[in-house]
């Protein structure tokens, strides 16, 4: 299991730097103004889409199903995977019309403050057209994606996303090709849908699995999956309803907190998707093959061992973005178009993000349990209860923090579901809070308070040795918080669990 963490996680953090370099140089050249504003509206909307039906509820309802048939009969998943991916397909396609046709339409209704801004309003439309298809494409490589992953093919699924950081680099470095820069990053974001789509679907066909065009049939295999993907649609599209609601009510505010709230969300994103994402893509196939075999010792083992390897690489991350988030936005963004203030905006909002990272990280580990039992239908209630209070506490919290409080209403909302979804999993006897566990999360708290006075330490102390430099202040003082917080982290762990618990759960 943790070799396979690895490689998710492998990928995934050098999709992220990718990730950074690319979100660099868009901060450098599109900065935090009007166009900035536009293009994330145009590159927010297919994630959000893709969120709610490819990697949230199409994953939760489609991986147990196939890895139940997988390891039954080939043939069966086989027929499963054809019929399923030939109904993807097709929806995918009438979706992508529709919103082609009425693209001024959804973005008057998803971007409402850009009707009084015709610049901002005009180039969303436009830009979104062109990032549109890439829902269709990103939707097959998740399928593609979610029966490697029953094959324990990680690999490919994990890299998928890198092309896009590379793509993007590339059409902004030709941006004097296009439009407009704007229209660069755009076309980058298609052009990456394509790469991904030929990287998966080519290793889907060295396995034999490549699905094929076939006719529909509703049969019980089917049926299944749609009573599954029903309910974890509504989960998912909780979540992301709160995320739509965040983009909704930043274009009501000045220009450039939307790009705020990207920029805090991009690291936000490192260990959510490093960390939790990956954890939980691992975990869901694992849970799934120890219940099929009526092994729940198993499957609660391998739970266990996900939170503890969810809290060990996540504690560090909280710690840093509560303590020193303006230090990391200046040092990462601060330059070309992006401004000192506009690095300060984005930190602030980073911070706030950061009091839900746990809940953000440990959610797939926490809903794997039902998800592997084919239950979606239970942590849709968590979802739905945590995103209206979200809401709610969007609309308390904008007047007076702007896009901070949209941040820190996410947090709350992602408290809200966490908490839930383990009150579901601990009286439906799939989790128990045993000794052990309270005591090993106390003692990662422990950790993270005493990174957190080491990190605001160090930083008072390079404001102080830093101040005469006149070129990378802030890289260096990065790079010194970096150092402290790795030998303080890794000394807290060691004294508090000990050499014996890192090799028991680097061994599990």
């Amino acid at each position: 299991m943790l070799g396979r963490i690895f490689t998710v996680g492998g990928y995934t953090l050098l999709s992220r730097l990718t990730g950074f370099a690319r979100d660099i140089m868009l901060a450098a050249i599109l900065g935090a103004g009007p166009v900035a504003d536009a293009f994330f509206v145009a590159l927010r909307l297919p994630n959000h889409f893709r969120a709610i039906f490819a990697e949230g509820a199409f994953n939760a309802a489609f991986v147990p199903a196939y890895a139940y048939l997988h390891g039954r009969s080939q043939t069966s998943a086989k027929l499963f995977a054809d019929r399923v991916f030939t109904l993807l397909f097709s929806i995918q396609i009438i979706l992508l019309l529709v919103a082609w046709l009425f693209m001024p339409q959804v973005i008057a209704i998803l971007a409402p403050g850009f009707s009084d801004d015709p610049v901002r309003g005009e180039l969303a439309i436009s830009l979104t057209r062109i990032t549109f298809p890439y829902l269709l494409l990103v939707t097959l490589v998740t399928l593609y994606g979610g029966m490697l992953n029953v094959m324990h093919r990680f690999a490919s699924a994990a890299a998928a996303p890198i092309f896009l950081n590379l793509s993007m680099m590339a059409t902004l470095a030709l941006a004097a090709f296009f439009p407009g820069a704007g229209h660069a990053a755009a076309w980058g974001v298609l052009i990456a849908g394509f790469l991904e789509f030929f990287l998966l679907a080519g290793d889907a066909a060295r396995r034999g699995v490549l699905p094929k065009f076939t006719s529909f049939k509703l049969d019980d295999d089917v049926r299944a999956f749609f009573r599954a993907l029903g309910p974890a649609t509504i989960g998912s599209m909780g979540t992301q309803v709160a995320l739509f609601a965040d983009t909704i009510i930043a274009t009501f505010l000045p220009a450039g907190a939307l790009s705020a709230l990207y920029y805090a969300d991009r690291l936000n994103q490192l260990p959510i998707g490093v960390i939790g994402i990956a954890i939980g893509t691992v975990l869901l196939p694992e849970m799934s093959r120890q219940l099929r075999a009526h092994d729940r010792a198993g499957a609660a083992a391998s739970q266990r061992r996900a939170f503890d390897f969810t809290l060990l690489f996540s504690v560090p991350f909280v710690a840093a973005f509560l303590t020193v988030p303006d230090v990391i936005m200046r040092a990462m963004f601060a330059r070309g178009a992006f401004s000192k203030a506009d690095a300060a905006a984005a930190g602030a909002t980073l911070a706030a993000y950061a009091t839900g990272l746990i809940p953000f990280v440990l959610i797939r580990s926490a809903v794997a349990t039902f998800y592997a039992r084919k239950d979606t239908a239970t942590p849709v209630k968590a979802a739905l209860t945590g995103v209206a209070i979200n809401v709610v506490m969007k609309l308390a919290l904008v007047g007076s923090l702007a896009q901070v409080g949209l941040a820190l209403a996410t947090a709350v909302g992602a408290w809200v579901n966490l908490l839930l979804v383990i009150g579901f999993a601990v009286r439906a006897g799939h989790l128990e809070l045993d000794r052990t566990l309270l005591r090993s999360s106390a003692k990662f708290a422990l950790s993270g308070i005493v990174l957190s006075a080491a990190l605001w330490l160090a930083a008072r102390f390079a404001t102080t040795q830093f101040a005469q430099m006149s070129a990378f202040r802030d890289e260096a003082a990065l790079l010194l918080l970096i150092g402290v917080g790795a030998i303080v982290y890794a000394g807290s762990i060691l004294l508090l669990f000990g050499s014996g618990w890192l090799r028991s759960l680097v061994r599990s």
